[in-house]
């Protein structure tokens, strides 16, 4: 596993040489989770969790809210006792 990258649009990680990516957009203190997807050899295996995970300690270290779009971004971050608080 690889550390997250910010591409400025897309937040990535790379696992078992796949990438894992978040489509994002940030407007002010806000960042929006457009879209969260695994490769397919991935899927299963809690990489997109570990995206999401390494993405909220990011927004949150940076000081930003999430407002997720993504349905998947949305449920886990509904779970998370260690970043549902980031939701707004």
């Amino acid at each position: 596993m690889s550390d997250l990258k910010d591409t400025g649009a897309r937040y990535e990680m790379v696992e078992q040489g796949l990438t894992s990516w978040a489509d994002y957009r940030r407007d002010g203190d806000r960042l929006f989770i457009d879209h969260v997807e695994a490769p397919v050899a991935l899927r299963g295996t809690g990489a997109s969790g570990r995206l999401m995970a390494a993405l909220a300690a990011d927004a949150r270290a940076k000081g930003l809210r999430i407002t997720p779009i993504c349905g998947y971004a949305a449920a886990w971050l509904r779970r998370s006792q260690a970043f549902g608080d980031l939701v707004g």
